[in-house]
């Protein structure tokens, strides 16, 4: 039913200023208006320009489960708020909030809490001339769906997330598994320690890029370890002692964090500031054969994480595990090689790889079409040394001269002793021209170098050198030797330390 107290007049008011102009116009609109009003499932109450409750419909005292007792004739809007408060659908200070909202004269929505927990939505919207309509919609059903619907969706997105977690591990030790693998092929294809080295650098750098970490490797006489390689590193690590790190000391690995019981390797404070506390560190030792032939050491940066690795202390000893084994076979495989193809005096390689290595050249540069070089040459007047300072001062002029040719700066050199005091470079990709710029740089250099034997200087020492250039020179391992051996006669015949290209004026010198 509705309720319109505008409808009864004071008997003293008059007419003028816009009232009802006739009794049965009074009666007749708002008998129109209860049709309407009631028709409608909001609760409607309208509020005149004086504060004063002008007509509320029946579904208001539904939607706020009130009586009609409640909403009494001539009730101000400050009445129905506090009243409101006291029922507990708000507190005071949102009385005081609504009061200004109200008079602001702007519309605005805001909810309460009825009897039995219902929750009731209010729009408000002022009208023409002063006064407000506010209406109440019961939103607990869409309110109780809408939670209903968050926490299925939020227990569907916990279980997508544990799925995805078990999954993301699954795939991490897959990934895991399939990077050993892919090193472990890497590694059994090294042909040297040094490749096998260089590999460690790479695989660490991009596998683990959120940590720095070096690989030492014992010395012969094992009383230090020596940097073999590290990665991300500002700068090398030279060596350090065994009783520096726990792990070695322990003989297992150790991984230290801060904050948990555990002490910081020696080697790795060295490397710290005053005062810094180091992050995250695992060290492993490389174990071959139930040796130790060296340790790991890793660094784990705060600033960077390696996300993709399900474990990265336990991956760090599976790699440590992997290296260790390729580091012992490549060490026998090198201590053979060594022995059948070095000089063991110059650390170069002799005669036979030489020739090996000359072959080869020969015929992978004939395939590309290009230029490689022979260098021959030998130290001068090398048997006054011999005769004059002794066996042993000859020696030392051998290894003088072999360091400077192991000094060579040219991709793939091949530095070899091919007998007595006779040398022999292959240099491949190398031209005319850049022949030229070797064979002087090192000619210069043995003339710059001092030798130094039991205390004092030997006398200068210098070289005489022969140059032949594929193909001008010639396209077969015999004539490259036989037109670099007549060059370097030339050389000896235009005075000695110089040097000639097999077709060369003979009566320039270099």
């Amino acid at each position: 039913m509705l309720h319109d107290k505008s409808i009864k007049r004071d008997p003293g008011a008059d007419d003028q200023g816009g009232g009802p102009t006739s009794a049965r116009a009074a009666t007749d609109q708002p008998s129109m208006m209860a049709q309407v009003m009631d028709a409608i499932e909001q609760g409607i109450i309208i509020f005149a320009a004086d504060g004063t409750c002008r007509v509320h419909n029946q579904a208001l005292l539904a939607v706020l489960h009130l009586d009609q007792s409640q909403i009494r004739p001539a009730m101000t809007l400050e009445e129905f708020l506090i009243q409101a408060a006291a029922r507990g659908e708000f507190d005071g200070a949102r009385v005081a909030d609504l009061r200004a909202q109200f008079t602001a004269g702007k519309p605005f929505h805001y909810e309460c809490t009825v009897a039995a927990g219902r929750i009731v939505s209010a729009s408000v919207r002022p009208v023409r001339g002063g006064g407000h309509v506010i209406s109440f919609s019961d939103v607990t059903a869409v309110r109780t769906a809408a939670a209903t619907l968050a926490s299925a969706k939020a227990e569907a997105e916990e279980a997508q997330r544990k799925a995805a977690e078990v999954l993301e591990a699954e795939r991490a030790r897959q990934r895991e598994a399939s990077l050993l693998s892919q090193m472990d092929e890497w590694l059994q294809s090294c042909k040297s320690l040094a490749e096998l080295y260089g590999i460690v650098t790479a695989f660490m750098t991009q596998v683990m890029p959120g940590t720095r970490g070096h690989l030492f490797i014992f010395s012969s006489g094992r009383d230090i370890l020596e940097e073999a390689c590290s990665w991300n590193c500002d700068k090398p690590s030279e060596h350090l002692t065994p009783d520096s790190c726990w792990a070695l000391r322990r003989g297992r690995r150790y991984t230290y964090e801060p904050g948990r019981l555990g002490f910081v390797c020696d080697h790795i404070a060295q490397g710290q500031e005053i005062g810094d506390t180091p992050d995250k560190f695992t060290c492993v030792p490389i174990v071959a054969h139930g040796n130790t032939v060296g340790l790991m050491s890793v660094e784990f940066l705060p600033e960077s994480a390696n996300i993709e690795l399900l474990n990265p202390h336990r991956f760090t000893s599976r790699c440590a595990e992997h290296i260790s084994m390729a580091i012992a076979n490549v060490k026998l495989r090198d201590e053979l090689q060594d022995q059948s193809t070095k000089d063991s005096l110059t650390g170069l390689y002799n005669r036979r790889h030489f020739l090996e290595t000359l072959r080869k050249e020969l015929v992978q540069t004939a395939a590309r079409q290009g230029n490689f070089a022979l260098l021959t040459f030998d130290a001068d007047h090398f048997k006054k040394f011999n005769d004059e300072y002794g066996h042993d001062a000859g020696d030392a002029v051998l290894e003088a001269i072999a360091q400077r040719a192991l000094a060579v700066d040219h991709p793939g050199v091949v530095p070899c002793r091919v007998g007595g005091e006779e040398f022999s470079i292959v240099l491949p990709n190398a031209d005319r021209t850049r022949a030229s710029e070797v064979i002087e740089d090192l000619r210069q250099g043995v003339e710059d170098m001092r030798v130094k034997y039991i205390g004092g200087a030997l006398p200068k020492v210098t070289i005489s050198a022969g140059v032949s250039v594929y193909p001008t020179h010639g396209t077969d391992a015999q004539s490259m030797i036989k037109e670099a051996d007549v060059a370097l006669y030339n050389a000896k015949n235009a005075g000695r330390n110089c040097w000639r290209i097999a077709d060369a004026d003979n009566s320039i010198i270099f």
